[in-house]
Parts: C-alpha cells; sequence; structure tokens
C-alpha cells in the first residue's frame, strides 16, 4: 500500500538550522569524456553549456563542465589523470551521478551537524575564494559511491546570481560563443528544475537508508510503495520518498521485492558492479507536450508503453487539461491522486550500461510519483530488460 504523509506548505517554514536545505545547488556526474558529454546532453535534453573548467584554465586534476537549464544545474566532471576518483567511478560503474549537492546558509555547519547525527566524511569543509567571492563545500557519503555536498555562496558565487547566470564557483570560465547554446536559446525544451533523484540499494536495505535520511539530513517520510504498489507478474520493488523540511528536495529509495523473473533494480544493481547508487534523476517541466515533444525531436530515446495502457487510462484519470490525442501521441503517462494529477514519461538508459536515466514529470497539483502507472512501466522495463537479455 502507499502511505501519504502530510506536511506544512515549504513557504511557511523558516530557514533556521544548519540542516534546513535551501535547493539543489547542482547534481555532478562522473563521465568519461566531459566535453563529449556536455555537447550530448546539450544536443539532447537542450542544456546550455554555460561554464567549464580544464588544462586550459588551469586545473590540471579534471575537466567539468556547467550545464543549466532553467533552475537544473549539472556538472560534467572527468579525471585528467588515470588515478583520479572520477575515472575509478567511471571504470566501476559507467557514467553516472557521483554528487547531489544542496544549498545551505552555512557548509561548515551544516557538514558538523550531518556528522553528530552519524554521517560519515566524503571530504572536510574547504572555501575556494577570488575577488568575486567564494565557495565553501563539505560532503557527506550516502549510499553506495554518492555523495551529498553542502554548498554554501557569498558575493558574485551567491544562488541568486549564479541562477540569473552569475558565475559558477572560482576557476570557471565562460564557455565561448556555441552554435547548440544559440539553437538551444531559441527552440527550448522547457525544463526547469530537478524533481528528485532515485536511489536504488540492495534487497533489505531501503530501511537503513530510510533511516540514515531521517536522522542524519532530517529528512522526513513523504510516502511508501510496497511490492503491492509496484510489481507486474513477474518483478517487484519497494519504495520509500524521503523529503527535506521545506519538501523541495525528495530523494526516494528503491529496493528490489521478490519476483518470478528479475527485476529492473536488481538488473541496475548488477550492471553498477553490485554498488548503490542513483537511478534515475526527474526534471519538472510546466509544459509535458512541449517538452517531449522538442525532445523526440531531439532524438531522445524513450520507453514505449504497452499498446493498451490508454485503453483505460482516461477511465481512471478523468478529465485533464492537455489534449488527451496528443498525450497518446507522444506516449505520456498521466496518473491522477487526491490532489490532482501528473504526466511523465522515461527515457531510455542515458548510456550503453543499463543504469542511469531521466523522468520527464509535469505536476498540475499532484505531488505523488504515478503510483497508478507504476504496473506499465514495469511491463515497459521489462520488456526492455528482455530485449537485453537480463529478464
Amino acid at each position: 500500500m502507499t502511505i501519504d504523509v502530510p506536511s506544512p506548505d515549504a513557504a511557511t517554514q523558516p530557514t533556521t538550522g544548519p540542516l534546513d536545505l535551501i535547493d539543489v545547488d547542482h547534481v555532478r556526474f562522473y563521465v568519461g569524456n566531459a566535453k563529449q558529454a556536455a555537447h550530448f546532453y546539450a544536443h539532447e535534453f537542450g542544456f546550455q553549456i554555460e561554464q567549464f573548467t580544464d588544462l586550459t584554465t588551469g586545473s590540471r586534476e579534471e575537466a567539468s563542465y556547467l550545464l543549466t537549464q532553467g533552475n537544473i544545474r549539472f556538472v560534467l566532471t572527468t579525471g585528467l589523470a588515470q588515478d583520479h576518483i572520477a575515472q575509478e567511478h567511471v571504470k566501476l560503474y559507467g557514467d553516472g551521478v557521483r554528487d547531489v549537492a544542496f544549498c545551505v546558509d552555512d557548509a561548515t555547519a551544516a557538514y558538523e551537524t550531518a556528522l553528530k547525527n552519524g554521517g560519515a566524511s566524503a571530504y572536510e569543509p574547504m572555501t575556494i575564494s577570488d575577488e568575486r567571492g567564494s565557495v565553501t563545500m563539505a560532503g557527506i557519503e550516502t549510499y553506495g559511491r554518492v555523495i551529498h555536498s553542502f554548498v554554501e555562496r557569498s558575493g558574485e558565487y551567491g544562488l541568486r546570481k549564479l541562477k540569473k547566470g552569475g558565475p559558477f564557483a572560482p576557476g570557471y570560465s565562460a564557455v565561448g560563443p556555441l552554435a547548440i547554446n544559440d539553437y538551444n536559446k531559441k527552440n527550448p525544451c522547457g525544463l526547469m528544475f530537478v524533481d528528485h533523484c532515485v536511489g536504488n540499494v540492495e534487497e533489505g536495505k531501503m530501511n537503513h537508508w530510510v533511516e540514515w535520511y531521517e536522522n542524519v539530513l532530517e529528512f522526513k517520510l513523504f510516502k511508501h510503495f510496497d511490492d503491492k504498489d509496484i510489481s507486474t507478474e513477474y518483478s517487484a520493488l519497494m519504495s520509500k520518498v524521503m523529503a527535506s523540511g521545506n519538501q523541495l528536495i525528495k530523494m526516494p529509495i528503491n529496493e528490489p521485492a521478490d519476483g518470478k523473473k528479475k527485476s529492473q533494480i536488481l538488473e541496475y544493481l548488477e550492471w553498477h558492479n553490485m554498488t548503490p547508487g542513483v537511478q534515475h534523476v526527474a526534471l519538472r517541466t510546466d509544459d509535458e507536450l512541449h517538452s517531449i515533444t522538442e525532445l523526440r525531436k531531439r532524438g531522445v530515446d524513450f520507453l514505449l508503453l504497452p499498446k493498451t495502457y490508454y485503453d483505460i487510462v482516461w477511465d481512471r484519470v478523468g478529465e485533464i487539461q492537455e489534449d488527451k490525442d496528443a498525450v497518446e501521441e507522444l506516449g505520456i503517462l498521466v496518473d491522477r491522486d487526491d490532489e490532482g494529477y501528473l504526466l511523465q514519461l522515461f527515457t531510455r538508459p542515458l548510456q550503453d550500461r543499463p543504469t542511469l536515466f531521466f523522468e520527464i514529470i509535469c505536476r498540475r497539483g499532484s505531488q505523488s510519483f504515478g503510483k497508478g502507472n507504476f504496473k506499465a512501466l514495469f511491463e515497459a522495463l521489462e520488456l526492455e530488460q528482455e530485449r537485453r537479455g537480463n529478464l
């Protein structure tokens, strides 16, 4: 069953404690070739390639590219030496998420509080600064090799200025004119911010990590789905959604459940060196039809739904403001709860290993995660697993 946990309006919540997280500062990916990956995400998903750091800017250890769209900030990092941690990550797991970083008022205080709450240090507080301001960061370990950084910004590097195109951090330089950036400005995909990041963990470990988020980061349980909610004839999983105090940051945690065949979670783990990690990043849009149309034009590879999905979905969902024929033509999933409805669609894996993918989601009141679509989604995923020989 699913358990909804009500909470107060985020706008009424004061930001006073060290672990009152303001926003997702950025999501850092470790990749095999940051320059090439930057152009992939720019061409396929409409991101602006804004800033970079590499040998030409004085960075001798790594190359990173800042990609932006709306309030989404992705940092793609590759190591420039074989012993760099990014190169080890890519060798073991392929391209994937290393860091879901949070913006805070005081990075050192947040880090110290998390350690007092039982967290383990990923790296100690460090400050980089120049004449324009400073960025202080500190990190803690979460499931697998994923970390959470606390990011404190000042001066020209402040969050408000960053959202308006300001500098990301000392050492980063603006990217020169790029045709793909010009194209993306004229043909926006409409992706606005990170809605949630989903982690896959080993069977029996979901509650451990739920307690970790409750204790270390002071998150609260937002929703709970068990194997009766998320199952087909062949496979199942269980999931709990953890949310920060202001509910702007949501971290669902999945674990596999017993089934006749291999679940998508177990497939992920097997191709991720049996190590937990971020399964997908959900990106919010205010216009699902526009975003999916534009992304399909660019060649984004989405999951295909069972042909029978739309035979029954409208009886369950009822009226929506979008054109139903267009929803069906674009292959978009729709679900409704007592607060409203949502539209969502999932890409296929973003690289050759069947691990990381994106979700494109539009919320019309609903704050859930598409419970009514779980069966259809799982059937689509199982078809993909069968094609890969992993079911």
